[in-house]
């Protein structure tokens, strides 16, 4: 068993440096946030229709070709910002493990992948990942230098990301509030990071992100405080749209699991001093992560078993 666990370390490290450093750069970890293209699917219960989940499952690799790109080119941009961070340092790029020519040139091939493979199958995918690319472009160069805008645009990409997995199928039960807390649950993550990475990063926070000197503790805490309140609203709100199987407004019962999980996102936040990286956070956490499961599953059994 132990020789077992020991073989992908070994083929790992097997592996030539510049292109370890490649995978690093394309963070398949944060791949996880695109799971939002799911969203669609899953509430207009159509998960079993094996046409339907094939279409967005493509959707997302597709999905997750424009984001790695976009990754290199946000760590190409802000590569001398990152030798400044505590841990952004330590990424492909700005450590020197991944050549930007590498990146400039993986970069540029992924998003014409993505956005051809979706000209094949589904003209409305590819507009979005156009949209989607375009947006966090913008974001790298400009976007993410302005106050509050910065937040907001990360939230636009994960609301893109949910309308990706709407318009690879005829959806009948999809309720707009989901994009409602698609945005809201983005804009709690963001402010979240945006609240620990001020306190990692103390004096040296403007010379890693200029936004820093916009930013300080009390603005963040009321900004996390409104968009917390604004998560469990909006889901409530979906909840009582939201048809299943059994009698009206049973989906409420799902509402304890997200209130319990940003909850501990907070907890996680102000007493542990995590959030810098929540997609890191989410794989670390394994109450969290058993809270979200819980959440899917409660999910699955009352839109899809009678």
């Amino acid at each position: 068993m132990a020789t077992l666990l020991k073989t992908p370390r070994v083929l790992w490290q097997s592996l030539p440096n510049e292109l370890r450093g490649l995978i690093r750069a394309l963070r398949p970890r944060q791949w996880s946030k695109n799971a939002f293209i799911f969203a669609a699917i899953l509430f207009d219960r159509q998960l079993t229709e094996l046409h339907a989940f094939l279409r967005v499952l493509v959707g997302f690799v597709l999905l997750c070709f424009t984001a790695s790109a976009i990754y290199l080119i946000n760590d190409i941009v802000d590569i001398e910002r990152d030798k400044l961070h505590p841990k952004k340092k330590f990424r492909a790029i700005p450590s020197g493990q991944l050549p930007i020519r590498w990146a400039v040139i993986v970069a540029v091939f992924l998003p014409i992948v993505a956005i051809g493979g979706a000209l094949t199958y589904s003209l409305p995918l590819a507009l979005v990942l156009v949209g989607y690319l375009a947006l966090h472009i913008t974001y790298s160069f400009y976007l993410k230098n302005i106050v509050i805008i910065d937040v907001f645009a990360i939230a636009a990409g994960f609301v893109l990301r949910v309308l990706a997995g709407v318009v690879v199928i005829t959806v009948t039960n999809f309720s707009p509030w989901l994009y409602v807390c698609a945005g809201a649950l983005s804009l709690f993550l963001a402010v979240g990071k945006r609240r620990q990475e001020l306190i990692l990063l103390a004096g040296n926070a403007v010379d890693v992100r200029t936004t820093y000197k916009e930013y300080n503790m009390a603005l963040l805490d009321d900004m996390l405080r409104m968009v917390t309140t604004s998560c469990v609203l909006s889901y409530t709100f979906y909840t009582f749209e939201a048809k299943t199987l059994f009698a009206p407004n049973v989906m409420l019962l799902t509402v304890p699991f997200v209130v319990y999980g940003i909850f501990r996102y907070l907890y996680l936040i102000h007493v542990k001093g995590e959030g810098g990286a929540p997609d890191e956070l989410l794989f670390k956490d394994r109450v969290l992560l058993l809270d979200i499961f819980l959440w899917v599953l409660t999910v699955i059994v009352l839109i899809y078993i009678r």
